[in-house]
């Protein structure tokens, strides 16, 4: 038995699914899934979770925190040596996304023991599979891990030979925040490729970049997908408004044709978990929801994904 301190939602969801909740003594401030993670301490704290402020805000609020402290998260020393963790799980990858590994590292060398870090840095689908067993690996069970990749592999590849029969890939755009603009990177354009669709300004395995509006304006994205880091569907809404009034938004065929849709990136696509097999089929079900409607957008009480009327699209 290892006692695990999570400072990262998709750390959290490997390790449910791995079956190791009752080793998880300690989780972030974002960490939400399963429920039952609500029952556990948390140890780390951001002053704008939650907040209410505009993407503008937070995106200048962020960037001043990074100059000024490095970091945009403070974590509770005294709560995280009463757990007393033999394993962390943080990551590399983003210092927007959790506490920088650095602070980690540093904090754990003045442990007892200390705990052994565990980094996940994914940066493409297969990644975060490999995340997965290595969390396995380093808690005893990686047994589960085959297991596990094995089904979400499966229903990877289920997608993918679909996909490569439609007669149309689609130009998606999948915006990962709106003001200011800013493409996908990492795994996302790898999903919208396996879903039978073309990201013309995603960074494949790269960081998700700012870019200029013009840059979309010219890409002419026949969907755009508003899968906004740490926002859910209700809070992509409210972006959408600032979206549209973008000089020549009306002029985007997503626009004109009513293709635009907002979903649950909190849940979903910023969070490189065992979800991710689901935004690629949410994915597959928005390019291409005549070969895949058992996934498509499911109306209002679809809490993973809605799609904008067309009305609204064109005001």
């Amino acid at each position: 038995m290892h006692r695990i301190v999570s400072l990262l939602p998709a750390a959290t969801e490997i390790a449910a699914a791995l079956g190791l909740m009752d080793q998880v003594v300690g989780v972030s401030h974002e960490c939400d899934f399963p429920n039952e993670i609500n029952e556990r301490p948390r140890v780390t704290h951001c002053p704008v979770h939650n907040a209410g402020l505009t993407s503008r805000e937070v995106d200048e609020w962020v960037r001043r925190s990074l100059r000024e402290n490095g970091t945009i998260y403070t974590i509770d020393e005294s709560l995280l040596r009463e757990l007393r963790p033999d394993v962390i799980l943080t990551q590399k990858l983003c210092d927007v996304c959790a506490v920088g590994y650095g602070t980690v590292s540093r904090l754990a060398e003045s442990l007892p023991g200390p705990p052994r870090i565990v980094n996940l840095e994914p940066s493409s689908l297969s990644d975060i599979f490999d995340d997965i067993r290595r969390v396995a690996e380093v808690c005893g069970v990686p047994e589960r891990a085959d297991k596990l990749v094995a089904k979400l592999a499966q229903r990877v590849e289920k997608v993918r030979d679909r996909a490569s029969h439609v007669a149309k890939c689609p130009r998606c755009f999948l915006m990962e925040w709106v003001d200011p603009p800013f493409c996908s990177g990492h795994w996302g354009p790898e999903l919208v490729e396996i879903a039978g669709g073309h990201d013309p300004l995603g960074r494949k395995h790269q960081p998700s970049a700012q870019i200029e509006w013009k840059q979309v304006l010219e890409a002419r994205p026949e969907i755009i997908i508003l899968a906004l880091c740490g926002y859910n569907v209700s809070r992509a809404r409210r972006d959408y408004e600032l979206l549209r009034q973008f000089p020549d938004f009306e002029s985007l065929p997503a626009a004109r044709h009513g293709e635009i849709y907002v979903v649950d990136a909190s849940a979903y696509f910023a969070r490189p978990g065992p979800r991710i097999v689901d935004s690629l089929e949410i994915l597959a079900g928005t390019l291409h929801p005549e070969e895949f409607p058992e996934f498509a957008p499911r109306g209002p009480k679809d809490a993973r994904i809605a799609r904008l009327n067309r009305q609204a699209a064109q005001t």
